[in-house]
């Protein structure tokens, strides 16, 4: 228990060295949490500083999911117990995305966890990513809503764990599904927004949906 214990508290530090941040370290220029959605992701990111800072936000972040997932459950740490072994990859997945939605020296004011989880899901249930990757492309080409996208992301890997996985009531679909439980209460708000008819559309990326605006009507 020690062990597990230890080590999802590495994953929730690890997880709160924001990509926002180190970019900003990085690159200069203001916070991002005092400028657009107000968010530190990468999708604040891109809306204003560009492409080339925004990916670089998305590399560091999605690069600690996987390092959390994949690295820390090998580090030699006291009270280890078989038991629990298989549970300590998926406890260093969540402490990673509380990390960085909740991030102690910042004052708990992180993002919203999507591309943490992301190289968590790639890293523990790679079969699943190609489906949460595949589910987010289309929604936001086809609405330009990158909240409901994450959404739609984190439902579909839960839908593949489910049916085509270990099942909903394996370790991987008990993750899975508190991980879309994280996700759905961080979007809260947007929520909100999307029933309101006022949450912000990513217009650029709604290729789909400009096709079928564009579309002869019968």
């Amino acid at each position: 228990m020690l062990e597990l214990i230890l080590k999802f508290l590495a994953a929730y530090l690890l997880g709160g060295v924001m990509g926002g941040d180190v970019m900003r370290h990085l690159a200069g220029g203001d916070d991002l949490r005092g400028s657009g959605s107000g968010n530190v992701g990468a999708t604040n990111a891109l809306r204003t500083r560009g492409a080339k800072f925004a990916l670089g936000v998305l590399a560091i972040d999605i690069g600690k999911g996987v390092l959390a997932a994949l690295a820390l459950p090998h580090l030699p740490m006291p009270g280890g117990d078989p038991v629990l072994s298989p549970a300590i990859p998926y406890a260093c997945g969540l402490g990673a995305a509380l990390g960085h939605c909740y991030p102690v020296f910042q004052k708990f004011k992180g993002g919203k966890g999507v591309a943490t989880l992301a190289g968590v899901f790639g890293a523990l249930l790679p079969a699943a990513l190609p489906w949460l990757i595949l589910a987010f492309a289309l929604v936001v080409m086809l609405t330009g809503y990158v909240s409901l996208a994450s959404i739609a992301g984190g439902a579909a890997a839960l839908l593949f764990v489910s049916c085509f996985g270990n099942g909903f009531w394996s370790l991987a679909g008990g993750f899975t599904a508190a991980m879309l439980a994280l996700i759905l209460f961080k979007h809260r708000d947007n929520i909100g927004r999307l029933f309101a008819g006022t949450e912000s559309r990513f217009e650029k990326a709604r290729v789909l949906g400009k096709l079928f605006d564009r579309a002869p009507r019968a």
